[in-house]
């Protein structure tokens, strides 16, 4: 290949679980990756924005489960919201304190499916390119949803990849999990935004957000 693999695509090519890649072996180039590292300015601003329409306005607690190297939470970091980032790698764990040093963040190395964080504390539980590879993904949601507090809600980056044996979580199977779970589900489309990835995509990519 000519360019790294992305999370997604380098779990496609084990059996379908992403604990079987080596996260903290790939923690050194996986900021080469566009979306991953952010590091393209046109990049960086299309997932600024989108974390500006998905964030509260005011500044408040975010959560970022699977937080990689911090990308994410620096975005968020940067307008004013304080960030508790969970990783199963403590390679990743050890870049990303490293990104927000001086930052009000706090990152933690843990199990993002029950991260080691207390109850109704974070206004925000951000998860991008995770759920769909957890065992089971209702049971993470409901995890999560009891994460936040009164109005607050989960941010969900998610998609399927592939084409000879697709890996993902499709939106619809999103959103009937979420049904029980809040009242109000916003689903949003990303494929057709190449500058959130760098390159033009023709797979399944959506965000959805879900609140009381």
């Amino acid at each position: 290949m000519t360019r790294n693999m992305t999370r997604n695509e380098a779990a496609e090519t084990s059996t379908g679980t992403s604990e079987e890649v080596d996260w903290d072996a790939a923690s050194a180039t996986f900021d080469d990756e566009p979306d991953h590292g952010l590091r393209d300015p046109v990049v960086r601003e299309a997932w600024a924005a989108r974390l500006e329409a998905w964030l509260p306005r005011g500044a408040c607690d975010v959560l970022d489960l699977g937080c990689g190297t911090g990308s994410l939470s620096l975005l968020a970091a940067e307008r004013g919201h304080r960030v508790t980032g969970v990783d199963l790698s403590a390679a990743m764990i050890a870049l990303a304190r490293a990104k927000l040093a001086g930052r009000d963040a706090v990152f933690l190395v843990g199990d993002a499916a029950a991260p080691p964080v207390g109850e109704r504390r974070f206004d925000v539980v951000l998860v991008r390119h995770l759920l769909w590879a957890l065992p089971d993904p209702g049971r993470a949601l409901r995890h999560w949803r009891g994460l936040l507090r009164p109005g607050g809600r989960l941010v969900l980056v998610e998609g399927v990849w592939g084409t000879t044996s697709p890996v993902g979580i499709s939106a619809d199977r999103l959103t009937a999990l979420l049904a029980p779970l809040a009242g109000d589900v916003r689903v949003e489309r990303l494929s057709d935004d190449a500058r959130l990835w760098g390159r033009e995509v023709d797979d399944e990519r959506y965000a959805v957000v879900a609140a009381d």
